[in-house]
């Protein structure tokens, strides 16, 4: 049984190099140089933002990337500026086909989210 898992497990990851798939090993929060804060946001973001964005890539999920959010002056959909403020708004009354978590993230973990939201 041992063998047959593993020559699948081989089999899956042989595929996904020769398809071009990035294939990487998640990084830990220590290899990231994150503090307790960006830990914690990167935790939420790993509950409620993966599923539709990508957090170091710039491929495209159901949302935009997220990668390099802060590192531009302006949003690239909204043209809103790239602030905590803009941002911030953003994760807690939705916009477009982003749902509001203002109701399931207290203003701490929206802190915390952001300070994460640096880090790409």
């Amino acid at each position: 049984m041992l063998r047959k898992y593993s020559a699948f497990v081989f089999a899956v990851f042989f595929l996904m190099l020769a398809m071009g798939c990035d294939v990487q090993r998640r990084k830990s929060d220590a290899e990231l140089g994150l503090n307790a804060q960006q830990a914690a946001g990167r935790r939420l973001y790993d509950q409620y933002c993966d599923r539709c964005h990508e957090p170091y890539s710039s491929r495209d999920k159901k949302g935009r990337s997220l990668q390099g959010v802060f590192k531009k002056k302006f949003l690239s959909e909204s043209g809103m500026p790239a602030n905590d403020e803009r941002v911030g708004e953003m994760i807690t009354t939705g916009r477009n086909m982003m749902p509001a978590f203002g109701q399931t993230m207290t203003p701490s973990q929206i802190q915390d989210l952001l300070a994460y939201l640096h880090t790409l």
